[in-house]
């Protein structure tokens, strides 16, 4: 009798034991996933920022005279292709990163041939809403680059977790799957050959 109590005893410990870890890696996965969700949020917010931003720089730029009009179409362009693309933070897939990291690229370039550009008409150099609008796009490439950092140290937080035992056990178990974080764009490890 005393050991048929002993060994209930040891059952029920070790289901507590289970159920007590189960709960604390769901939870802690939970909140590990929230927060690559609110930092994806914040990527998304800075890119906006930069979306926002575009219209004004492309009227300012309008004012010049003699302003070659295919750099301003392909800016808008970009923008809109930019803008058009999705990632809903709680299905954030490789290619959908891809596809958003590449419509991103696009505004990236379209803008660096807009300030290549931008060069040879000293006028809208010395314009002040351009220089100020220039200054505020330089701020938020700058944001971008913070947020996409911060997105990508809640990644590996978030997957270090559900890869490691026996989270892993819990996350097979509950749907936490590994996601992936921003990496360099195709052909950025080469450094831009400048000529003057």
């Amino acid at each position: 009798m005393k050991s048929k109590n002993l060994l209930l005893i040891i059952i029920v410990g070790a289901i507590l034991l289970f159920g007590g870890c189960a709960c604390s890696g769901y939870n802690s996965m939970v909140k590990l996933d929230e927060n690559v969700k609110n930092k994806w949020n914040n990527v998304q917010s800075d890119y906006q920022r930069r979306a926002d931003l575009i219209p004004n720089l492309v009227n300012t730029v309008k004012g010049a005279a003699n302003f070659e009009q295919e750099t301003l179409t392909r800016l808008v362009e970009a923008r809109a292709k930019a803008t058009s693309v999705q990632v809903d933070p709680s299905n954030l897939t490789p290619e959908k990163l891809a596809e958003f990291q590449q419509a991103q690229a696009g505004v990236s370039g379209a803008l660096g041939r807009l300030l290549a550009v931008v060069e040879n008409y000293p006028d809208l150099k010395a314009n002040q809403n351009f220089r100020d609008l220039q200054a505020q796009l330089e701020g938020t490439e700058n944001r971008i680059k913070v947020s996409r950092n911060d997105f990508n140290a809640a990644v590996q937080g978030y997957n270090s977790t559900v890869r490691t035992f026996p989270n892993n056990i819990f996350a097979n178990m509950f749907g936490f799957n590994v996601k992936n974080g921003f990496t360099a764009d195709p052909g950025s490890e080469k450094a831009p050959n400048v000529q003057f």
